[in-house]
């Protein structure tokens, strides 16, 4: 498969005030997305600029608020906000978990297409996942209990919740003072380990 010409995402992606590698990394990201899209459903995000601002702007602003280490990113689907964090942040260890064959497929080849070492993709839903608890776990607009994401989150870790969220937020709790954008996201934490009683 072919990467669309260059240039296509670079000046919507510049409006957002980012260079060097990580704009290489995101234009190549989202040229391949936008010749998938063509065969499977990833985005309903037509244009370039769609694109940028859809997948990639409210994931930008909020990319100071992955705790460094590692990240997970459940029903990874298009790579927003998993693989976008990823390509934004080389402190980041992360793994996209993507239970539908032609997703995971496309997440592959854009790990491949752009370069990023430290990223695992693996085609898995997030009740079948058994690796280490992550120090934040990234999801997009899909409604799961919280309950059920609770093991996947290291005591005290973060969960950053993209797009419509849950009005009731047990087990975890609420960050309030958070004053950065984008709108739709929710920033929670997951209670500390308790200790046992002897």
């Amino acid at each position: 498969m072919t990467v669309a010409p260059e240039g296509r995402h670079r000046s919507p992606l510049e409006a957002l005030g980012l260079a060097g590698k990580a704009l290489d990394a995101l234009e190549a990201y989202l040229d391949l997305l936008a010749q998938w899209s063509r065969r499977i459903n990833l985005t309903g995000a037509r244009t370039p600029d769609e694109r940028v601002q859809t997948l990639v702007a409210g994931v930008a602003a909020a990319a100071g608020l992955a705790e460094p280490g590692h990240l997970l990113d459940v029903g990874s689907g298009n790579g927003s906000p998993g693989l976008v964090l990823a390509l934004l942040r080389d402190d980041l260890d992360v793994t996209l978990l993507e239970p539908r064959a032609r997703r995971w497929a496309f997440l592959r080849e854009a790990v491949r297409v752009t370069g990023r070492k430290g990223v695992r993709v693996l085609r898995l839903r997030h009740d079948s996942y058994r690796g280490a608890p992550a120090r934040t776990l990234t999801l997009r607009g899909l409604q799961l209990p919280l309950s059920e994401l609770l093991p996947l989150v290291a005591p005290g870790g973060r969960l950053l919740l993209f797009g419509r969220g849950p009005m009731e937020v047990a087990p975890f709790t609420r960050e309030e003072d958070r004053t950065l954008p984008p709108d739709d996201l929710q920033v929670l934490r997951a209670p500390p380990r308790v200790p046992r009683e002897t």
